[in-house]
């Protein structure tokens, strides 16, 4: 009797992890599904359906407006000040939203893990191209508030740095999914950890530029600022957009490195986690 020729062979000793990129576009039906399903599960039963994405943002940034732009008095670095926080938001929106998901992908979907194999990458994929969804429509709504600006006045001009805009969403998609990972690693293990993610990302927001600008902030809170892996992303996606503000050249390389560093130090934590986690969760 001849041995029989397997598929696909899933050892838990193998050290690179489960999940490749040619396992990932083999299982892309399946990426499309998920997507499709975290789309459909949002709107259903939904009366106002994609506005809520336009609601959040719009009154999230009149806030930010009147305590930090009237009462406070900071710095809107050269930009309208509705322009500047609304931006700020979006791009933290989809930052933190992508985060918390991916954090929780373990442990949420334990019982689908354990009953059938497929790339365990896929889940974080998901989330990833479902929040384009929101992004996308905020940004129309940017862009409709730019296209007012460029008629009444010249507080803001679309330069060439404009195709700056998909390098900058994908950094921040990459930062939030290398942080989810390594937090989904550690939670499949330790839950009472995730407990921390709130005030952790609570504590990242406001040592960003998400309500003031880099150049707004002096002294040691300024490298605090500069540290934080989410500034330079805000920075660039501001000035992608706006034309406005300054984004220096050890900023960029300081935000390419960061940003690769922890997608690799999350995708490690995960391989290596994913393989056993059924066992401990």
């Amino acid at each position: 009797m001849e041995d029989p020729q397997w598929d696909v062979v899933i050892d838990a000793k193998e050290s690179k992890g489960r999940s490749s990129f040619k396992d990932l576009w083999r299982y892309r039906d399946l990426l499309w599904l998920l997507v499709r399903r975290d789309f459909v599960s949002f709107y259903k039963q939904t009366i106002l359906g994609p506005i809520w994405f336009l609601i959040q943002p719009i009154f999230t940034a009149a806030i930010y407006l009147f305590v930090f732009g009237n009462l406070a008095g900071l710095s809107s670095d050269g930009i309208p000040p509705p322009l500047f926080y609304i931006s700020g938001i979006t791009a933290w929106t989809y930052f933190s939203e992508t985060l918390v998901k991916t954090s929780g992908v373990l442990r949420d979907n334990a019982s689908i893990f354990g009953k059938v194999y497929f790339p365990r990458l896929i889940m974080p994929l998901s989330i990833i191209f479902s929040n384009l969804f929101r992004l996308g429509i905020q940004l129309m709504l940017i862009f409709i508030i730019m296209s007012y600006y460029l008629i009444t006045s010249d507080l803001v001009i679309i330069t060439p740095a404009i195709f700056l805009l998909p390098f900058v969403i994908i950094v921040i998609a990459v930062q939030s999914v290398g942080i989810g990972l390594f937090v989904s690693a550690i939670t499949s293990k330790y839950r009472d950890l995730a407990l921390l993610l709130g005030f952790g990302l609570q504590l990242l927001m406001f040592t960003s530029t998400v309500v003031y600008p880099l150049s707004g902030v002096g002294g040691i809170f300024k490298l605090i600022v500069a540290a934080n892996p989410l500034s330079f992303a805000i920075e660039l996606f501001r000035f992608s957009m706006f034309g406005k503000g300054t984004i220096p050249i050890e900023g960029l390389l300081y935000l390419c490195g960061i940003t690769t560093t922890i997608f690799m130090l999350g995708l490690i934590s995960f391989n290596r986690a994913e393989k056993t986690f059924v066992d401990t969760i």
